[in-house]
């Protein structure tokens, strides 16, 4: 029987969850959920400096609205710190590791001298095979015994085989002067203690693989699958940055973008499965491996984004939005809507979400119905009512008030009613628009006055027509 896999996502809690890091998150979600596994939460907050308590909950809520949940407690990285230096320890036992009493200012004067030399720069220390009996009475750091040649080759699921020459590795230190642990060793203890059976993350780390992997080798630990993924790029093909525009994932949601379109859009960024573009999270779960993903960077197009929020609002459920355009106003920092007007909006959502790309066209597709009397046209809807001439809206009442309230009765009354005024119903649809919603750009007509109901679509063409 196979080992179940184990995945993990491990942000430093320094800002926002970076658009680069919820994709991370989520290759490692997919990957893990797809094949019955545990997906686990770790926060690198051993850079106290720069850690708080403020990002943490940042990264937590953007997981949160992406909807990718993790398995067991959140792990803090610093509280492992005496487990950290106990295995650095335990390689000092064992010979794999020796104490270096080498000063900042020599190593400094070793470097000035190799390069001026036009030698290697990689500090040699003269401490490595040295008798514990010449060990002086001062501060040490503890640092790992790197191989000294041969090579060490990462065997990774998206780049293939990279080799590094060990001549190039250096004895890594493992634990500062003040018996503090380095990012390194906390990063290698923490996935082992943990269980985590495949590394995804970006291919900034590749590097790092190589001198972990002699921690691993040093303690006898199975080395994890390797998966270093490329970075995201703006469009311009430079590395995401602010000028590209937001981000933080949460940025995208108080912009109005559906959770389940962020996932598909993300999912899409590296990685592929034929020519799918549009796909639901139990596709995605079904088809996502390592092997889909690309060697290039990504880019990051917004259109794209836009496009497939679009078709994700369209097939979503109405409670589903409901629940997710609350979220979303209070995201936003905008005043919420009351029970009433979520019921309303949740009833004319069948004619709302269509083509609306984000929640705030959602919304403003929704105006007629989160309105309330007298409404409030604005300049363009104004200037079509301002056309309408010999009370055409209070002629047009009467033809109303005894209809059947139903789409194809509708349509009948009211093309019969443009055809006796010689015109066509198209020529009436703008003043009617304006009237019951105070906007050009609505839903049909006859969705208007369906979900508004008799009574409330008469008193709006009243007020518009006195």
């Amino acid at each position: 029987m196979s080992q179940p896999v184990v995945t993990r996502f491990a942000p430093s809690p320094t800002g926002f969850l970076h658009i680069g890091g919820a994709r991370t998150a989520l290759f490692n979600w997919l990957y893990a959920r797809g094949r019955g596994g545990k997906f686990l939460l770790r926060i690198e907050d051993t850079d106290r400096a720069r850690s708080t308590p403020e990002a943490t909950a940042a990264i937590l809520q953007g997981l949160d609205w992406l909807g990718l949940d993790h398995d067991g407690d959140v792990i803090s990285q610093y509280d492992g710190a005496a487990r950290h230096a106990a295995v650095a320890q335990e390689l000092l036992a064992r010979g794999k590791a020796y104490k270096c009493f080498s000063t900042q200012e020599e190593i400094a004067a070793f470097r000035e001298a190799a390069r001026a030399e036009g030698k290697s720069t990689l500090f040699r220390s003269p401490w490595r095979d040295a008798d514990p009996e010449t060990h002086p009475d001062a501060p040490f750091v503890i640092r790992i015994k790197a191989p000294l040649d041969g090579v060490t080759v990462i065997r990774d699921e998206v780049q293939g085989d990279v080799t590094i020459r060990n001549d190039q590795l250096d004895d890594m230190v493992l634990l500062r002067g003040d018996g503090t642990p380095v990012y390194m060793l906390a990063v290698v203890v923490d996935d082992h203690d943990m269980g985590v059976t495949h590394v995804i993350r970006g291919d900034d780390h590749l590097n790092n693989a190589a001198r972990q992997m002699m921690i691993y080798d040093a303690m006898g630990w199975q080395v994890p699958v390797w998966a270093h993924i490329p970075l995201i790029h703006g469009p311009d093909g430079k590395k995401l940055s602010k000028r590209h525009g937001a981000l933080g994932a949460q940025e995208y949601q108080a912009m109005g973008y559906p959770a389940a379109g962020m996932r598909n859009y993300l999912a899409r960024l590296g990685w592929s499965h034929g020519d799918d573009e549009f796909f639901s999270d139990a596709q995605a779960l079904e088809w996502f491996d390592l092997d889909g993903i690309g060697k290039s960077p990504a880019r990051f197009d917004l259109k794209k984004l836009e496009n497939l929020s679009g078709q994700h609002i369209a097939v979503m459920e109405d409670a589903a939005l409901r629940h997710e355009i609350v979220a979303y106003l209070a995201a936003a920092g905008l005043p919420p809507l009351s029970e009433r007007q979520e019921d309303d909006l949740e009833r004319a959502m069948y004619c709302l979400k269509d083509r609306a790309r984000t929640f705030p066209e959602l919304l403003e597709k929704a105006h007629f119905v989160l309105t309330s009397r007298p409404v409030v046209p604005d300049e363009k809807a104004a200037k079509a009512l301002a056309t309408v001439s010999n009370g055409i809206l209070s002629e047009l009442t009467p033809h109303l008030q005894n209809a059947s309230w139903s789409r194809d009765n509708l349509e009948e009354v009211l093309n019969g009613f443009a055809e006796s005024r010689e015109t066509k119903f198209g020529k009436l649809a703008g003043p009617l628009r304006a009237a019951l919603a105070g906007r050009t750009v609505t839903p049909s007509v006859f969705d208007m006055m369906l979900v508004l109901g008799r009574q409330e679509t008469l008193d709006r063409l009243k007020d518009a027509s006195d």
